[in-house]
């Protein structure tokens, strides 16, 4: 008798987590397992995350999307890392890039940036040419490139809510079934497991595991089993947020190949660009600002653009659950952790816990000992994204309000952060820093972040051991250089996306 998986909530979460699961578990093979999905067409997305990680990539080729077809569809756009503005004086800025440092040389060119090689250019900007190109609004990558594979490292920005259908019809084709129903209760058994869950017109559903994508409301993990919700409002402030949706001024008007987050005196601005419209929303902490205020700032960064469009404000509690399955149930997406916005890590934790359901499924009955390592890797897979998010805030030089006076505070920054801050005083961030188990963010990530805020590892008492101040000056000339050729050959955001929705694209354009 095959497996049964039920998952309870659609949206990017769970539509995500079934196609995946679908694939991974042989949904279509006899000894497979059956994936199904309810969800209630009363219960609307949120719909707000529009910005992914290079992960989805690969989840996306896995679940089976055709990358055109999700240009097309869903207004995506190519997302080469994150812009931060204002972050650190209040009068800057810098890119997280997705580019790891360009290291064919064969020398690590960190520690001679650091030593004054790189010239007064800042460490994203010498270490690999997608700053420049990214500036320079173009794409990273050919619309002759194959599928998910790009010379620059890259994600996407799209419509959350259509991408949620495509997800949906994409995982119906790979064997989910989808039942539209609505939960009226989650039936708890003796033993502390689900024993089934009763719909409106399907009646009682039961499963062997039992996924809860029904985002902050967690009606499986958090109302029917207790699982605690552990704040972390102590460490990030923003617990709120209003967005709108406005459209280009002109159809041709150039597409951004990053997230831009612009610091504001209460928390920060996100703006990201589709095909058709940008989404822009200010994310905010209520003990530092009201909605009125709020509303203000973000209409003063949009202008006039934004007289008339309907805004959406929402409210959410940064943090996540130390237990995430219990007994036959586990929680994905919002209903098993959420910090906020930033460095768009909401789809990207649905990514790895489908993942890793995926390759811990309980097939010979051993639950509890799948839960315990699948607790273990994503609470410590939030522990450090919390440090991560973090490490933007208490780097700041800004002391203009109390939101950063806050940020700042020491008492407010996890020992875990004070402690790779400590290690990164005389040496920069490496493998040693990072654990590929646990970590969603790799040593250049930290790098990226680290630098642009301004901290600076001193290198002084080892300086003479580096030799190859030389060929290090060479190798930055030679990112400059890549840097002015992927400006001169590379399409616009723009335009790569118009070759896609023209079938002139990857796999269908070679086609052609």
């Amino acid at each position: 008798m095959k497996k049964q998986i039920l998952i309870v909530g659609g949206g990017t979460a769970g539509w995500i987590t079934a196609g995946y699961l679908a694939k991974r578990l042989g949904a279509d093979l006899p000894g497979g397992a059956s994936v199904r999905l309810v969800e209630s067409s009363a219960i609307g997305i949120l719909g707000v995350g529009e910005g992914t990680f290079p992960t989805i990539r690969k989840t996306l080729a896995t679940i089976g999307i055709d990358e055109a077809e999700l240009v097309r569809r869903c207004g995506a756009t190519f997302k080469q890392g994150a812009r931060f503005a204002n972050w650190r004086t209040g009068n800057d800025h810098y890119l997280h890039a997705f580019q790891q440092a360009d290291e064919r040389s064969g020398l690590e060119l960190l520690p001679y940036w650091l030593l004054g090689a790189g010239g007064d250019e800042g460490w994203d900007e010498i270490s690999t040419p997608q700053k420049k190109a990214a500036d320079a609004h173009r794409a990273p990558k050919l619309p002759s490139h194959p599928d998910y594979v790009a010379p620059l490292n890259y994600a996407y920005h799209f419509d959350a809510v259509i991408l949620a259908e495509l997800l949906r019809d994409q995982a119906v084709a790979n064997g989910v079934e989808h039942l539209t129903d609505t939960v009226t209760e989650v039936l708890v058994g003796e033993d502390g497991a689900i024993a089934g869950v009763r719909t409106e017109a399907n009646g009682l559903l039961e499963a062997d595991l039992y996924i809860d994508c029904t985002g902050f409301r967690a009606e499986l993990i958090g109302k029917a089993l207790g699982m605690p919700w552990r704040s972390c409002r102590d460490v990030l402030f923003c617990d709120s947020a209003i967005a709108i949706q406005v459209p280009y001024a002109r159809p041709d008007d150039p597409i951004a190949s990053y997230t831009i987050s612009t610091a504001q005196q209460a928390g920060w601005i996100w703006d990201i660009g589709l095909d058709h419209r940008r989404g822009i929303g200010h994310v905010f902490s209520s003990a530092h600002s009201d909605d009125a205020s709020a509303e203000a700032v973000l209409r003063g960064y949009i202008g006039q653009a934004a007289d008339g469009l309907e805004m959406r404000t929402f409210r959410f509690d940064a943090g996540y659950r130390e237990v995430n399955w219990h007994r036959n149930c586990v929680a994905i997406g919002l209903s098993s952790g959420f910090f906020e916005p930033l460095e768009a890590t909401g789809i990207v934790f649905s990514e790895v816990a489908a993942a890793m359901v995926a390759n811990l499924f309980p097939w010979g009955g051993d639950y509890e000992t799948s839960a315990r390592q699948f607790n273990e890797i994503m609470r410590r897979r939030y522990e450090r994204t919390l440090d991560f998010i973090k490490l933007h805030y208490c780097l700041s030089e800004r002391r203009d309000t109390q939101f950063w006076r806050d940020n700042v505070d020491p008492a407010t920054v996890p020992d875990s952060l004070h402690e790779l801050l400590d290690r990164w005083r005389f040496r920069p961030p490496n493998e040693m820093d990072i654990d590929a188990n646990i970590d969603i963010f790799t040593e250049p990530s930290w790098q990226y972040v680290l630098y642009g805020m301004g901290w600076r590892t001193d290198l002084s008492a080892r300086a003479g051991l580096f030799r190859y101040h030389d060929e290090a000056r060479a190798a930055f000339a030679e990112v400059r250089r890549q840097a002015q050729f992927a400006i001169h050959n590379l399409p616009t955001n723009r335009e790569l996306v118009e070759y896609a929705r023209a079938g002139r694209f990857g796999a269908q354009g070679a086609a052609a």
